[in-house]
């Protein structure tokens, strides 16, 4: 591999480590709000009035940013929402 090449990988490689992620908690019309709001002090360790806040905007706005972080942090969390029956995605920053 020439130099030039190694570089561009070591480049890629680290550029991709310290990329950020957002988890997004998406509205649906299933779930109580004491529901959303004990998951995500459970689940994403906010505290109650932190959850509370993100479950208002959830209804309101139809999605709000619950935590960013990196990915393996992010997608272990995002999983268990799933598995809870919330709706959630992630995004890079």
């Amino acid at each position: 591999m020439a130099v030039k090449e190694k570089e561009q990988k070591k480049d890629k490689t680290l550029s991709s480590i310290g990329k950020e992620y957002v988890l997004i908690l998406h509205n649906d019309d299933v779930n109580t709000f004491d529901f959303v709001i004990d998951t995500l002090v459970d689940v994403c360790n906010h505290n109650p009035h932190q959850a509370e806040q993100c479950t208002l905007i959830t209804h309101f706005k139809g999605k709000c940013d619950i935590k960013h972080g990196s990915f393996d942090e992010l997608e272990s969390m995002m999983q268990e929402l799933l598995r809870r029956g919330l709706s959630a995605t992630l995004s890079s920053n």
